[in-house]
């Protein structure tokens, strides 16, 4: 018996789930169902270029089973296409992944799927509008570097 598939993560939810030929009834198409994972596959790959170790590293699984899903993916668009049918994106083993955020002013924690809202340095907090937020790693630090903002006199620096 083999084991259950791996929950994949995957950064976008999206809000168009079914294609069609034009100028055909729905009643008279066969459809394929492509799960959420298998469209996150084609969108690391196809649209945002990255190269398959980092697709991997992105969705949680090995390259090997990345490779498998994304041929999963093409093999199944392109029946669609060359024959005519219908795509309908659902299901899968998948889990969102989320973006967490501090404001550094009021000390307001929350968190926002990958691809909603704004980017990081356009997000202002949600409690007090303020605009000294940074997004969070696991342990509730900010990712990325630390800049330092010169000061006057001696060139002392303080963090920002």
């Amino acid at each position: 018996m083999s084991r259950p598939p791996k929950c994949r993560r995957v950064e976008f939810m999206p809000e168009l789930t079914y294609f069609k030929p034009a100028g055909i009834p729905v009643s008279e198409l066969e459809e394929i169902q492509l799960t959420v994972e298998e469209l996150e596959a084609i969108r690391l790959k196809d649209l945002l270029g990255l190269e398959q170790e980092g697709c991997a590293e992105k969705m949680g699984v090995s390259r090997p089973t990345y490779h498998r899903i994304l041929s999963n993916a093409r093999g199944k668009v392109a029946v669609a296409l060359v024959e005519g049918k219908a795509i309908r994106v659902e299901g899968g083993h998948f889990e969102m992944v989320v973006r967490h955020f501090k404001c550094f002013k009021c000390g307001h924690l929350w968190e926002l799927p990958c691809g909603e809202g704004p980017r990081g340095s356009e997000i202002s907090c949600p409690e007090c509008r303020g605009n000294e937020v940074a997004r969070i790693n696991k342990e509730g630090r900010p990712y990325g570097c630390h800049w330092k903002k010169q000061g006057r006199g001696k060139g002392q620096g303080q963090d920002i």
